[in-house]
Formats: C-alpha cells, structure tokens, sequence
C-alpha cells in the first residue's frame, strides 16, 4: 500500500462539535494505527489542548497548533530540519517548534485597537475561563487549555455581514489575517496551509514519495485542504457542507464531524486496500 500522511482538524472535524468526542471515528484510528499510517493533528486549538487530545488517541507523531502557527516535531522524529532552522527552536517536553506565527501580544495588541475603532470584538484574552467555557462548552482544565495561546486570537464579533467585511479589512491594514473556524480568529501571516507545506517537505525526505490527505469542515481548513492529493470536507452539524469551500479535486463525506471523517478515511484506505 501507499505511503499516506493524514492532516485533521479537530473540531467538528475528527471530535464531534458538542462533546468533543471521536468516538465515532475509532473504527478508522484503528485501520491507521494498523497501516502505520502518519496522522497529523492540525487544529486552532492550542498545544496543551492538542497534546491532551493526542495522550488520549495515542498519537505520537508532529502537529499543528492555532491554525498553522507553530509546528511541533517530536525530537529526532525527522533526520533533519534543514531549510527550517532558522525558524526552529527548542519546545521542551521532547519537541522542536518551528514557528510561523505572529506573537501573541501583537494580537492581544491589536484587538484592543480594534476595539477602540468601534468593533465590537470580545478576545478569549479578554474573558475568564468561565466565559471561555460558556461559549466553547469546553470544562474546567480544557476551558483554561484554551485561553493559553501563543499565536492565534479566537474572539467574538457583534456585527453584520458588511461590518464583518469592514473588520477584516481593519485587520489587513494592521498586517494580520483574519480567518473563520467554530469563531473569528485574527493571526499573522501563517495559516495551516503553509504548515502542511513544510510537513509534506519533511516527510518526502523521510519516506520518499508519499500521498497527502486532509480533513476539515470549516473556512480555516481550506488552506491545508488546498495543499493536499486528497482534500475531504465533512458535514457541519446542519447536515451541510461549508458552501464557502469549493476547491478542485475536494471530496465531500457524507457524514458529519467524525461520522464524516470515518466514513472518508475507511472508505479511502480500505478501497486502496483492495487494489494492492
């Protein structure tokens, strides 16, 4: 069979939108763990939430934190880093980061302009855990997870669909990006695109030829889904795909959040399966 490397999203993509539960995805874990197939955690959640979701899966191999703003590679897992020294550095626990984000201060700084130009913009830097809970349904330790960021604002936006177009447009001028998953979330100029780019040029020099495959349901996968062979969308939980996606060779699952994401991976592996 194929050399393949998975990328997933995590919200309302491999974990359902209201528990945060994979579960109904496990029947395609399995089938990877049994290919020894890479699966590539690329999330806007941030790295201790990522980590706390990987000890559970029992995922051991690089991931993507806040929509592409850090790359976290397990020491030694690649041969070498090279052309991505410069922007790499020691993470502690066992990891290298390379590091393509914005630091967060630039972003706490800049929703405190935005604010003071008239949006009305709320930051999780701006909430308590409490609130972070309320809005996410996220619980106690996993709440706090989620405010503790380095690269990526998550925030709440009171405005229509022009006051919307205003607001990104504010965010460009500050020479941030603006991009769109469960909330709004301003970055600086990485996404998860360019992050599944640097992977991918790791793992050829790791395994020589290999095959991409990405999972998303929302705005701020489209960037990695672009990058890949093979780019599945899921259902949201109305039962619909993000009409806001619509890129060549993109496969539509017919299911939602981990529904979607089983049904795709089964169907993709077992069919490559059968034709080896």
């Amino acid at each position: 069979m194929r050399t393949a490397v998975i990328f997933t999203d995590l919200d309302g993509t491999l974990l359902d939108h209201e528990t945060y539960s994979f579960e109904q995805a496990l029947p395609a874990l399995e089938l990877i763990r049994e290919l020894d197939m890479p699966l590539v955690v690329c999330s806007s959640k941030t790295r201790k939430e990522i980590e706390w979701y990987r000890k559970k899966l029992g995922n051991s191999h690089p991931f993507v934190s806040e929509n592409g703003g850090g790359i976290f590679v397990p020491d030694g897992y690649f041969a070498t880093l090279e052309r991505f020294e410069r922007i790499a550095e020691t993470a502690g626990d066992g990891h290298v980061m390379i590091r393509l984000g914005a630091p967060y201060r630039e972003l706490r700084r800049a929703v405190g302009e935005l604010g003071k130009e008239g949006f009305a913009i709320k930051g999780f830097g701006d909430m308590t855990t409490e609130e972070v809970s309320a809005i996410t349904g996220l619980i106690g330790e996993q709440a706090a997870m989620a405010r503790e960021r380095d690269f990526d604002e998550p925030f709440l936006f009171s405005g229509d669909e022009n006051s919307t177009g205003l607001l990104h447009e504010a965010i460009r001028r500050k020479g941030l990006s603006f991009t769109q998953g469960k909330f709004f979330h301003i970055l600086g100029n990485s996404d998860k695109g360019k992050a599944v780019g640097i992977l991918t040029e790791l793992y050829r020099r790791k395994f020589g030829e290999i095959t991409t495959i990405a999972l998303g349901d929302s705005l701020n996968d489209l960037p990695m889904l672009e990058r890949v062979d093979h780019p599945f969308l899921v259902k949201k939980p109305d039962g619909r795909h993000d009409p806001r996606i619509d890129i060549p060779r993109l496969l539509k699952a017919e299911g939602i959040g981990p529904a979607g994401w089983n049904l795709a991976i089964t169907g993709l592996l077992e069919g490559w399966r059968k034709d080896c």
